[in-house]
């Protein structure tokens, strides 16, 4: 998995180049980066806002042939940092227009290094459907008329029959192809970039795939520190309970006690769990349990917390990855639905079709609102009768969201611009932040102990993200590692272990002060990416009924209103940004290095 040997004066963890790959010029070029860039900007999404932000034209279009999307890793993906199996993908996002990245784990990321690349940006358009085929040294642009129009398992399936194998692949399917804004990234048949639509920008640009083999060690600086501080990790994480719970259960492992507490939104974020959606337990993580049939991991994952389900007969029957926390949430108690079998069925869908899950399940609570509101009747909905919990309603719905077709073409594009579409004040029940639909996390249950999680819903340069954070995370994102890494690494020395691991792979030694000015740098360059493209902080507002206004009467929530506005002020003065237009000041661009920044802002 990892070698030990240092190549000229690259340290470990990184392999100093990337791929630029313009489809309308069939140009595909190799850049050198040096170390010090890693150093300033470590991976993910870093290495992403720096290069897009001197790549991208302010103000493209965002399905312009112009426009830029990249697919990257972190300095510690592919070695042996436990959960180090992620790939970031980046640009700028077609539901919001804003910046965007997704992260996805698997094993796409780890092997696009071992192919001798930290990251690829696709630009332009091809004149018919095609892939990019990477095989280390060689790259090509291959015709893809044989997988357009293909399900995500259909491409993938044929692509590793004519390349073997090993190769890693991250498509869109025919929701991507159709340019549906809730559309993601796939790979490895249903794990997903799933959130900002960029299927829609691979869609655009007629690229069907990117596929990937590769067999080059990715160098670590002290391979022998590495494997003990590896094994120690381990040992430390699995006595923890939740290393257990998630190894059994996934991220479902919640999804009962969420629905019941107020974490999980219910009835389109009107509804109280308590009250409304006592059968939660029929979506449980019991319930999910039944159906799995293998387990499996990600890149040098010791959780394994993923899982195949197969349903074996009934209308719903299919196999098809576990559904996460958010998607049972998404596709239960926000639509009132307690059918696991049709929770599971309508993820098959989306696995197979490439769509975000969490769009979709918000984009449908959405429509039916509008119907029990009677601004939408039958003749909208091609004769379905949109009810709460009315399980046929919910798949036949997903499935035309997936073909868009009938009133799924109003859907697929996500609550934003179907709300525009319907019209008759359909906005307010249209829950997003800046058109991106929001996590099944209510932030509201959080408010006696920390505002961050409605903070970041609207502060982070890609709102209403639930895998965001402040402070360190922004350099924690771009390192290439799992989100659990936080989560589970608390038990095994938590931030510190991460300044160990990379110690070990690059032989940097950072402290927590030198973390915090590479995340700094890193959000402040996503907030001047998105200054540039004419955003303001006031652009990027939460819906009344998510801050709790006005409060539920009832319930775990009950009286609770979320008023950010004060801790917004503190976070952007904290950052050195204007409150009013968003800018970060000419004195922090300087500190942190982003001299280039101040001539685009002032």
């Amino acid at each position: 998995m990892s070698g030990s040997t240092r190549r000229n004066s690259i340290l470990g963890g990184f392999i100093g180049r990337i791929l630029k790959v313009d489809l309308t010029r069939t140009k595909i070029r190799k850049q050198e980066l040096q170390e010090s860039f890693y150093r300033e900007w470590f991976g993910g999404y870093g290495l992403g806002v720096r290069v897009l932000y001197s790549d991208i034209i302010p103000k493209t279009d965002l399905l312009d042939p112009g426009n830029i999307i990249g697919l990257t890793t972190g300095v510690l993906t592919g070695t042996l940092v436990p959960l180090s199996g992620s790939f970031t993908a980046v640009g700028k996002s077609p539901l919001t227009g804003a910046w965007n990245d997704s992260r996805c784990g698997g094993f796409f990321g780890p092997v696009l290094k071992r192919a001798g690349y930290d990251a690829i940006f696709v630009s332009g358009k091809a004149s018919k459907p095609v892939y990019i085929w990477i095989n280390e040294d060689k790259v090509r642009i291959m015709d893809a008329s044989e997988i357009w129009g293909k399900t995500t398992s259909e491409t993938e399936k044929i692509v590793k029959e004519n390349h073997g194998k090993k190769v890693q692949v991250a498509c869109i399917g025919p929701s991507g192809e159709k340019l549906s804004k809730i559309s993601c990234i796939t790979h490895d048949r249903g794990r997903a970039a799933a959130r900002g639509g960029f299927g829609a920008v691979m869609g655009s640009k007629n690229l069907k795939a990117v596929a990937v083999t590769g067999d080059k060690n990715v160098a670590v600086e002290d391979l022998d520190a590495l494997k003990e501080l590896r094994k120690n990790f381990i040992d430390l994480i699995k006595s923890a309970w939740t290393y257990w719970a998630y190894e059994k259960y996934g991220t479902t492992g919640p999804v009962e006690a969420f629905a019941l507490i107020g974490e999980s939104p219910i009835k389109n974020w009107a509804g109280i769990g308590s009250e409304e959606f006592r059968t939660s337990e029929k979506i449980g993580s019991e319930s999910i349990h039944k159906y799995v049939v293998r387990r499996y991991g990600c890149w040098g994952c010791p959780i394994n917390c993923g899982a195949w389900v197969k349903i074996e007969d009934g209308p719903y029957a299919t196999e098809t990855h576990r559904p996460e926390y958010e998607t049972v949430a998404a596709f239960g108690g926000l639509l009132l639905n307690d059918n696991i079998e049709s929770i599971i069925y309508a993820t098959a869908i989306c696995n197979e079709y490439g769509l975000d899950t969490i769009s979709v399940g918000a984009t449908i609570a959405f429509a039916m609102e509008c119907y029990e509101k009677g601004l939408i009747t039958k003749k909208d909905t091609d004769g379905i009768e949109l009810k709460w919990g009315d399980t046929e309603a919910i798949v036949r719905v997903t499935e035309k969201i997936a073909r868009r077709e009938g009133f799924g073409n109003v859907l697929a594009d996500g609550v934003k611009l179907a709300s525009e579409k319907i019209d008759k004040g359909s906005e307010r029940y249209a829950m997003h932040v800046c058109g991106q639909e929001l996590p099944m996390l209510d932030p509201k249950l959080l408010t006696r102990h920390s505002y961050e999680l409605g903070l970041v819903y609207v502060v982070d340069a890609a709102p209403g993200r639930h895998t965001h954070g402040i402070g360190l995370d922004n350099a924690i994102q771009a390192l290439g590692v799992c989100t659990f890494i936080g989560w589970m690494g608390a038990k095994a020395g938590g931030i510190g272990s991460l300044y160990n691991f990379l110690k070990a792979v690059t032989g940097w030694n950072l402290t927590e002060k030198d973390f915090l000015i590479v995340s700094n740098r890193i959000a402040t360059l996503r907030q001047a990416f998105n200054v540039r493209e004419g955003f303001e902080p006031s652009d990027f507002k939460l819906p009344d009924r998510v801050l709790g206004k006005p409060p539920h009467k009832s319930g775990p929530l009950e009286g609770i209103t979320l008023d950010l506005d004060s801790h917004i002020k503190e976070y952007f003065n904290s950052m050195g940004w204007d409150y009013r237009t968003g800018k970060p000041s000419q004195e922090k661009l300087k500190e942190l290095g982003l001299e280039d920044v101040i001539k685009d802002l002032y």
